[in-house]
């Protein structure tokens, strides 16, 4: 049977999925081909103003953005197909992250939603498609998320060497890689997601290029005390958070006001390199290197404040270890695929706080055979 997976990953920052096509072996991988696939400007506001204003949400907007996101997803994997030359019946399976709408892991009836109907993908592609890959572990008592430290834990682990891999989405995601202990993971706080919203209310930006906006402003150091007196921030992991916490009401919320709104930006990109390295500080301060991915990694802003708040760390982005900072996502999905095809837990109890290490994913079969 072919080693060969695509990967398929939105996040919460809503700009477009990004595609990879991968091929595995035993302990390494190749990646063929990948593509970003943004998302019509129309749909991608209906996804921003489901998130923003949850509770108006009819359940038939939600349907149909549920099918038009499948869709998308769809077109994604076949664009990337075309590209790379490749046909249906060289993959073994799609793994699609779908698109989170929403993400409560902490309430009394934990849950987390993502979009995208992985029967559409299937079908429309005539691949097997494996999607839904968090309820498995919130089932198993865990928080449904980060996923990531698994597959970071399978291509980064270093023998001898304590590492850390982070992930700058929307959110971000911290995985410790150490001979110690077993790996720890968790959700850090907001990633890009503040920063988002902060420069597409204020420049019409979809986000701060390079985090020049963010350079041109100056910290504001009173109004980063009062960020980070953010509960979440001192919480003991497992936890995992989402754009439900972290967004502009929340943002707008610490008095800002009074403050220019790009020593606001400045201010909101000092608080995602705080939160990032106090968390690398107390968990692993034995830590040799840190590995960057996600679209952080090209928030030059970002990555100098985060380099310059852990001086003894090599701070470099994934491409160091031979995986560009822009698919580690979509790659980690496709793994996760592979997982469940091998019938092999795809989640990390140390990480989640699950009671257990449990198959992820569910599959969803096409209705015609690969050609």
């Amino acid at each position: 049977m072919s080693d060969i997976y695509v990967g398929l990953m939105s996040g919460t920052s809503m700009d477009g999925i990004d595609a990879a096509l991968v091929e595995f072996d035993t302990a390494s991988i190749k990646i063929l081909a990948t593509r970003d696939y943004p998302y019509p400007a129309a749909l991608r506001q209906q996804l921003l103003d489901a998130i923003a204003i949850p509770l108006d949400q009819e359940i038939d907007n939600v349907a149909e953005l549920h099918r038009a996101t499948g869709e998308c997803f769809r077109d994604a994997a076949l664009a990337l197909l075309d590209a790379a030359g490749v046909k249906a019946a060289a993959i073994t399976a799609i793994g699609s992250h779908g698109q989170t709408l929403r993400h409560q892991p902490n309430i009394e009836t934990p849950f987390s939603l993502q979009i995208g109907d992985p029967q559409l993908i299937a079908d429309g592609t005539n691949i097997r498609t494996v999607a839904d890959f968090r309820s498995a572990d919130i089932a198993a008592g865990g928080q449904g998320a980060p996923l990531a430290p698994v597959f970071h834990e399978w291509l980064f682990s270093a023998p001898g060497k304590t590492r850390c891999v982070v992930n700058i989405g929307g959110v971000a995601n911290v995985t410790l890689l150490a001979d110690k202990h077993d790996t720890i993971g968790f959700d850090t706080g907001p990633g890009n997601s503040l920063m988002d919203a902060w420069v597409r209310k204020h420049r019409d930006q979809a986000f701060d290029q390079d985090g020049r906006w963010a350079q041109q402003g100056s910290i504001d150091l009173e109004l980063l005390e009062r960020f980070l007196s953010e509960p979440y921030f001192a919480y003991a992991p497992p936890k995992s958070t989402g754009f439900e916490q972290f967004n502009l009401r929340w943002i707008e919320a610490h008095d800002v006001s009074s403050v220019e709104p790009a020593d606001v930006q400045a201010t909101l990109c000092a608080l995602s390199a705080t939160t990032i390295a106090d968390a690398i500080t107390d968990f692993a301060p034995e830590t040799d290197d840190l590995l960057v991915c996600g679209g952080g990694a090209r928030n030059a802003t970002l990555m100098k404040q985060l380099a310059s708040r852990l001086p003894s760390i090599t701070v470099a982005p994934t491409s160091v270890a031979g995986l560009d900072p822009d698919w580690v996502e979509a790659v980690a999905f496709a793994w996760l695929a592979m997982r469940h095809q091998q019938n092999l837990p795809g989640n990390l109890p140390s990480v989640t706080g699950a009671n257990a290490a449990v198959l992820l994913g569910m599959l969803f079969e096409p209705h015609q055979e690969p050609h």
